[in-house]
């Protein structure tokens, strides 16, 4: 313990969630709603108390850790183009991890490529999902934490020191939280193995963790650290509740057929679903049926929305992220992967790089 330093236990020095938020105003929402429309925000609702669900098992944990730590939960950060909302940030005397917390239905397999397959059974039947790598996620979130901390080091000797002692400072978890779900990790690549664990797991591994490293972090130490990210913290603008104001105007007086309720019933129950708006005057490509046009146009108003708010934050034309005629391709082809990304009209290394994982993680629910 680092000298001078009391035994504090756990603190959160955050511990709200703008999801609350989100279901506040949603439950008032769903006041004027009647029919498919309050069936819909019903849905949403249920889903993000279920994501809070596992995350409040998260917490139990910690809470109960009786180690010395601080806590921030729900943070989200940017940094120039990159952007992380970390679920938990957690702070000891030895580490700080990176907590990226999952609440999923079903089981899952990591096979020995590092993908992650999900099984679960839906109105009587068994499916089998790919999903994108949460270990992928939290990679591309110690990477915005890494760039925030050069940013601040300005003396270059400080600067080369943290960057070579990043990777033993800062550590990944992949919290699996439904205490129902089963992992098969049998053929993950090993370093797969030591960041995936459930959540009755996470305090013995941070204990492992820390009893490894020769860090001695004091009281002050770890304040510190944890209110600087407290200060770079900015609230997500993302509002579920405006998604549903605009699907509320149009319901009455664009009627969905049978099939596109389905998909917009799938879609609305993600936690990756956010506001539609026009972003450009768009023809979608012609398909073979008017179903598949249907299916098309809401897969469309998903990639504009992405591709506005993208834009809006980098400050530059929407057509920039991806114009039309590329979005064409992207729909045509369905990609799944990075690697399938790249052979994408317009989509060279560095687009993937910036914008793969949101784009897919997009097409990944559309066809869940």
């Amino acid at each position: 313990m680092g000298l001078f330093s009391k035994r504090m236990g756990p603190v959160f020095l955050k511990e709200t969630n703008e999801a609350d938020t989100y279901i506040e105003k949603l439950q008032d929402l769903i006041r004027k709603a009647s029919g498919n429309a309050a069936k819909e925000i019903e849905k949403q609702i249920n889903w993000m108390i279920y994501g809070k669900k596992g995350e409040s098992n998260v917490a139990y944990e910690l809470k109960n850790s009786g180690m010395d730590m601080y806590i921030l939960h729900d943070i989200y950060l940017q940094y120039r183009d990159l952007s992380a909302q970390i679920d938990y940030l957690v702070i000891t005397r030895k580490h700080t991890y990176i907590i990226e917390c999952k609440m999923l239905s079903g089981n899952i397999e990591i096979d020995n490529t590092g993908a992650f397959i999900r099984y679960y059974n839906y109105s009587g039947k068994s499916y089998r999902k790919g999903m994108y790598s949460p270990v992928t996620q939290n990679k591309r979130h110690l990477q915005v934490i890494k760039e925030i901390w050069m940013h601040y080091r300005e003396n270059i000797f400080t600067r080369k020191n943290f960057e070579k002692n990043f990777d033993t400072n800062f550590h990944s978890i992949v919290v699996l939280a439904n205490p129902e779900t089963c992992i098969n990790m049998k053929y993950a690549p090993k370093d797969i193995k030591e960041q995936v664990i459930r959540a009755d797991q996470l305090i013995t591994y941070i204990r492992q963790k820390d009893s490894d490293s020769k860090n001695d972090l004091s009281n002050r130490d770890m304040l510190d650290a944890a209110e600087f990210y407290l200060s770079q913290h900015k609230p997500n603008k993302l509002d579920y509740s405006l998604k549903y104001e605009e699907f509320l105007r149009t319901a009455n007086t664009n009627p969905h057929s049978t099939e596109e309720k389905e998909i917009i019933s799938k879609r609305t129950t993600t936690p990756y679903t956010a506001k539609i708006e026009a972003t450009q005057t768009y023809t979608p490509a012609k398909t073979k049926s008017n179903e598949d046009s249907d299916n098309n146009e809401i897969l469309i108003n998903h990639l504009k929305d992405f591709r506005l708010k993208q834009s809006r934050r980098e400050g530059i034309a929407p057509y920039l992220i991806f114009n039309n005629a590329q979005m064409d391709d992207l729909i045509a082809k369905m990609p799944h992967t990075p690697d399938e990304l790249l052979k994408v009209s317009g989509f060279g290394i560095t687009k993937v790089n910036k914008y793969g994982e949101s784009i897919l993680k997009i097409l990944w629910e559309f066809t869940s």
